[in-house]
């Protein structure tokens, strides 16, 4: 068993790895950055640390939504490479069996443009499990 952040994106249930996760953070607002993708909401400060946030929303390619008080950056360190996800809401760590992860089906993993790396289900809710690298542009060059 390991532990997963758990939040939510739209209507869906999402889970990274724990082991990814910096920590979580209220999110007010990002300073935009010009030229940078639609789906970068922009850079905060966090803890003396200048963090790109990637709006998953937009990312996911779902419509935006007013801003609340539920919404999250998850603050995740890939290899040398820190990154905020913005969320609409993350509360929970919960335990998941590797084992119980399911690959997605074929029209889910292409419709999500490999975003989600396998499903699996907690306390009978169903989870997708997201690829950190892919959302955050990992596996693309550096500028």
């Amino acid at each position: 068993m390991s532990l997963h952040v758990a939040f939510r994106v739209g209507t869906a249930d999402y889970v990274i790895s724990a082991e990814d996760v910096l920590h979580l953070e209220s999110f007010t607002e990002a300073t935009h950055v010009p030229g940078a993708p639609v789906f970068v909401a922009g850079l905060v400060q966090v803890r003396g640390r200048l963090v790109p946030v990637i709006d998953l929303r937009a990312r996911f390619g779902l419509p935006a939504i007013e801003r609340s008080l539920d919404n999250r950056v998850i603050v995740v360190k890939i290899g040398a490479r820190v990154a905020g996800l913005l969320v609409d809401s993350a509360r929970e760590v919960v335990r998941i069996d590797p084992q119980s992860y399911e690959p997605p089906p074929e029209l889910v993993g292409s419709q999500a443009a490999g975003f989600v790396k396998a499903i699996t289900t907690v306390a009978k809710r169903l989870m997708l499990v997201v690829d950190v690298p892919r959302v955050i542009g990992e596996e693309m060059p550096h500028a």
